[in-house]
């Protein structure tokens, strides 16, 4: 288990069980180091993540706290205190979005223009290798809803849509704790463009299955 990962898991414990509650504040930064036995910079990022998925929230000035793990602060996912990497419904719209985007990145290798096939490398290009994971997804997210928004069919990209908001923690927890997440990404999207952009409707199909199952998988072996 990465540094950071293990950091993440100790905080965890921590809340799922009880020893901190929804809007306790956090220890000092040193104090709770030495308590989790974790170096300070391992903490900042184990702190930095749960900020992310809304577990943590960071007041200047103030402190850190616990949110109140409302069910309307955590829409992005299911409750924290359920514990994120056991609950299998994130794998469901993952199964969903597994059947539904290829058909709909099929649809748009038939007739892409090289226009659009330009707009899709310009959208990877907007994001160097360092950037942080809340960049990182979010030119991901980009990235697939640009292929969807063109696929001319209004429910299936309704649908589509609707799924990206569950699986946004997985995304974002993916490129915080798997280092290799970005570069393994950026390849897999660029393959998926090569086959649009050659109008290889069945190859990039192919693609994009491949391209999300890496995350069901990722995400089985996370638990």
């Amino acid at each position: 288990m990465a540094v950071t990962d293990e950091a993440i898991e100790k905080i965890k414990e921590m809340i799922v069980s009880g020893v901190l509650e929804p809007g306790d504040r956090l220890p000092k930064e040193d104090e709770l180091a030495a308590s989790l036995g974790l170096s300070r910079s391992s903490l900042r990022e184990a702190v930095r993540a749960l900020v992310l998925v809304r577990i943590l929230d960071v007041r200047q000035g103030d402190g850190t706290y616990v949110t109140s793990l409302d069910p309307a602060l955590l829409l992005d996912a299911v409750s924290f205190v359920v514990d994120f990497h056991r609950d299998d419904s994130v794998l469901h719209f993952l199964e969903v979005r597994r059947l539904l985007e290829p058909a709909a990145t099929a649809i748009v290798a038939r007739s892409a223009s090289s226009g659009q096939v330009a707009r899709l490398h310009e959208i990877l290009d907007e994001v160097p290798p360092s950037s942080p994971a809340e960049v990182f997804v979010e030119n991901d997210l980009a990235f697939h809803r640009t292929i969807v928004s063109w696929c001319a069919n209004p429910v299936l990209v309704s649908l589509l849509d609707s799924l990206a908001g569950p699986m946004h923690r997985a995304r974002v927890w993916r490129g915080i704790t798997d280092e290799d997440a970005h570069a393994r990404t950026l390849r897999e999207h660029l393959a998926i463009v090569d086959a649009i952009a050659r109008h290889e409707p069945e190859v990039a199909a192919a693609r994009a299955t491949a391209h999300i199952a890496g995350l069901e998988d990722w995400l089985r072996n996370a638990r």
